[in-house]
């Protein structure tokens, strides 16, 4: 997401990466996470590893609950201590929520959030505007379309605020952010200005869209991947199989945010039989991921990606690549290669810290550097990708 590595939440722009905008819906999400297990050993993939060194990261674990436990006890909040250790450690994707953002994180990761269903960005000319409105939410019933310019934010000026600050008004504080609580946005359409009242609303995100690219029996079928929630990986093998005869896949990650590990390996199983889809260390100790065996190893792939590829999405980028499997288009992606564990602490708040980092099957790390397309590709991206994936016998 845009600002990916923005931090906010609900008391302003210093939560963490993980909490933009998969559940706020303002942008694209942002580095949803590549998380693994709790520490608790509360599954969160299908790896089942558990760790087991008292230290997360270059965090300290016992300095993390102590601290949490310490401001607790003199009435203050355990999660803002618990992210001032955080802050001082280095850790560039650590975060701690409350009891109430985790949930939302984690709700978002089901594919649905509070919010007024539109996603917006920061224009070359410095204003926010709306890119994009979810159909049959609050924003489209209020009458907002792409192209408007949002001014305010409950009567405060968006001006040259970060985006996620912008996210963090759109959201709400602790009290506001619930289904049914208003927000009043100032937008302007070309000469007009007017403001328009908005009653956010739980909303379900389509991770995962398909269409063809033609009506030609051998037209190629374009599979849109946003971000790697629950299901994200089951729906594109259903996708890869219901897809007809030799028509090839242009699977477009492009700002994809990542998401859930366990989700990007069954995407990797439609398209390999079996074999290594990465390896990654908990605390020093390395663990790999398989794909299943009886996907589709014939059908002509090509992934489409961009700087906004980050994570799950990198992974799956980085095994189909290594494997030989598909043709990467687009550019360099983010280079978000962090693994992540949440762990409870003392006043119920949780830390989400980098326990290791994962490399692809040939063992390249992305943490920092990202993945650099076989084909170069700028605005013509799909364009490109299109005729890469004609030119492999995948229709047009």
């Amino acid at each position: 997401m845009p600002g990916h590595t923005h931090r906010f939440g609900s008391r302003g722009p210093s939560r963490g990466a993980a909490l933009t905008l998969v559940f706020a819906s303002v942008l694209a999400t942002a580095a949803a996470t590549g998380s693994l297990p709790r520490e608790d050993g509360e599954a969160g993939t299908t790896t089942g590893t558990r760790a087991v060194s008292s230290t997360i990261g270059p965090v300290d674990r016992r300095e993390l609950a102590e601290a949490a436990a310490d401001a607790e006890a003199d009435g203050k909040s355990g999660s803002d201590a618990a992210e001032e250790v955080v802050s001082r450690s280095g850790d560039r994707w650590g975060a701690v929520y409350d009891e109430q953002e985790y949930e939302e994180f984690a709700q978002a990761l089901d594919g649905a959030y509070t919010g007024v269903g539109v996603s917006a960005r920061r224009s070359a000319r410095g204003d926010v505007t709306v890119t994009g409105v979810q159909p049959g939410g609050p924003a489209e019933r209020a009458g907002v379309r792409v192209g408007d310019l949002l001014l305010t934010v409950d009567g405060r000026t968006v001006g040259k605020r970060p985006v996620a600050e912008v996210v963090a008004l759109l959201r709400g504080d602790r009290t506001e952010a619930a289904e049914g609580s208003t927000v009043v946005l100032g937008l302007r359409r070309g000469g007009r200005a007017w403001s328009a009242t908005l009653r956010r609303a739980r909303l379900s995100t389509e991770a995962v869209t398909v269409r063809r690219l033609g009506g030609t029996p051998s037209a190629a079928v374009l599979i849109k991947v946003t971000a790697f929630t629950k299901g994200a990986g089951g729906r594109i093998r259903e996708a890869v199989d219901a897809a007809p005869g030799d028509a090839g896949i242009l699977l477009d990650l492009r700002a994809n945010s990542g998401g859930l590990v366990t989700e990007a390996v069954t995407a990797s199983s439609a398209f390999l039989d079996g074999g290594l889809v990465a390896t990654y260390d908990v605390h020093g100790e390395q663990r790999a991921l398989y794909a299943d065996p009886g996907g589709d190893t014939e059908r002509p792939v090509v992934v489409l990606v961009d700087g906004g590829t980050m994570s799950a999405a990198e992974l799956l980028t980085g095994a189909l690549q290594d494997r030989g499997r598909a043709v990467t288009v687009g550019s360099r992606t983010f280079g978000k290669g962090a693994v992540q564990m949440p762990s409870k602490l003392p006043g119920g708040s949780v830390a989400e810290l980098t326990v290791g980092h994962y490399r692809t099957p040939a063992g390249r790390s992305v943490e920092g550097t990202g993945i650099t397309p076989d084909v170069g590709a700028g605005p013509e991206a799909q364009k490109r990708a299109e005729t890469v994936l004609s030119g492999l016998g995948g229709g047009s």
